[in-house]
């Protein structure tokens, strides 16, 4: 019987558009942050937030995957650094964000599609689950496949805004810039606006768990992460310029997203083109995150943490589809949540793990200061703990600010908290399981 040939790896431009789905998939979802921030509030916010939020998150990813480009990613990184117990927590907290994070996106293909089919929402749960189970399929067929589909979604995503850019400058040349400032803004509208752009760029420590299906994957990481990251944040400014001069008003905005815009400006065809891209956004985003969260119980189960079964792999396709199913099942029952609840206890698991990996840089850099890292941050260890610090009080703000909301952020931030809690009870028994196993 002839050798079967290795799997294909994915290729440069396709990992480009995966981690700009992974992380972004276009502003769609953005649209909220004017009700919360206000036009002077608005722009400062997406500017400075990413540069505090994203920015440390980035370069520890970048640190760390040149150090280690392994299946697994962040999992393996903590495992490594802190121990497995710590590295257990890491898995158990991103598979809990990434079900709520997937959630989040077959409803927004719900929401731009009733554009096209009027009355569609009363039919959510039905059209949700035909979008969760056809992206499993597609995640089964490989990488490949998906860095593929993603270009396709990219096109789709980009091409409106990049005419609706085009056509303001024409109409109205740049514009006028709101003076920036963040007065008359409550201190809970302040965590919903932060939730808001924290979730619209998250993310980024999740394109390295099938490290080892890339091309050249330290060179490839290093290049397309730093494209991604300018493409999302010029066509974020760029939208949310333009949708505070258009003149509509935020809260109507958010109920009716960028077709609204794109219709005012350029007339149906562009609302529809809008429209399109939005549905779009969603399957592309959902697409991404199930590849990346699919390889962490594998390399779990690899660790006798999980039940083996996960680990194992599609005969023809290479891909590990038993845990691709068992996503797409956890996940087809979170949909009953709100957006705002399902945001708020997404950024706040994901937090919590983001900052095992900021602890386990620190580590590293302490315990081995000469191991090769073929990207390194220019910042000795005290550097690195003050930079880190940024983050952190952007996420505590944000957490505090839901408490402090008037009722509707309490409930998923205590859910957060008690999933996050959740991790322990999960490591004694995986414990108890691996001794079982390994004598």
């Amino acid at each position: 019987m002839p050798a079967q040939p290795p799997p294909k790896k994915l290729r440069f431009l396709q990992l480009v558009f995966i981690i700009f789905f992974t992380v972004s998939g276009g502003p769609y979802g953005l649209e909220p942050l004017l009700t919360y921030a206000g036009e002077h509030g608005a722009l400062l916010l997406l500017i400075v937030t990413p540069l505090l939020w994203d920015v440390p998150a980035i370069f520890t990813v970048m640190e760390l995957n040149s150090m280690m480009p392994v299946t697994g990613g962040y999992y393996e990184w903590v495992k490594y650094g802190l121990g497995s117990r710590w590295g257990f927590y890491e898995g158990w907290w991103t598979w809990i964000y990434t079900f709520v994070d997937l959630a989040i996106y077959p409803v927004l293909f719900v929401g731009y599609a009733a554009y096209f089919f009027p009355g569609l929402e009363h039919h959510k749960a039905l059209v949700c689950l035909c979008v969760i189970w056809s992206l499993a399929g597609l995640n089964i067929l490989g990488i490949v496949q998906v860095g593929r589909a993603s270009v396709i979604f990219s096109i789709l995503v980009l091409s409106p805004f990049l005419i609706l850019f085009v056509l303001f400058i024409s109409q109205h040349g740049l514009g006028h810039v709101p003076q920036p400032g963040l007065q008359g803004i409550t201190f809970p509208s302040l965590g919903m606006a932060l939730y808001t752009v924290m979730w619209n760029c998250l993310g980024w420590d999740n394109i390295t768990t099938y490290a080892p299906e890339v091309e050249q994957p330290v060179r490839s990481y290093l290049k397309a992460i730093a494209i991604a990251f300018v493409l999302v944040m010029v066509v974020y400014v760029l939208a949310i310029l333009i949708a505070l001069q258009s003149g509509i008003s935020a809260q109507l905005l958010t109920d009716k997203g960028f077709p609204l815009l794109g219709s005012n400006l350029g007339g149906h065809w562009l609302g529809a083109l809008f429209a399109a891209g939005g549905m779009a956004s969603g399957l592309g985003i959902y697409t991404a995150v199930l590849l990346s969260v699919s390889r962490v119980p594998q390399a779990m189960a690899t660790d006798n943490l999980l039940p083996a079964y996960l680990h194992r792999l599609h005969s023809r396709f290479h891909t590990p589809y038993v845990s691709i199913i068992l996503c797409s099942v956890v996940v087809s029952f979170m949909v009953l949540w709100t957006f705002s609840e399902l945001l708020i206890i997404d950024v706040t698991v994901y937090g919590a793990g983001l900052s095992l990996e900021y602890i386990t840089l620190i580590t590293l850099r302490l315990k081995e200061p000469d191991r090769p890292r073929p990207f390194k941050i220019p910042l000795n260890v005290s550097g690195l703990c003050m930079v880190l610090l940024l983050p952190l009080s952007v996420y505590i703000i944000a957490l505090v600010a839901a408490f402090n909301s008037d009722g509707s952020g309490i409930t998923p931030a205590l859910f957060a908290i008690a999933a996050l809690i959740t991790a322990e009870l999960a490591w004694q028994l995986a414990k108890r399981r691996r001794a079982t196993i390994v004598p």
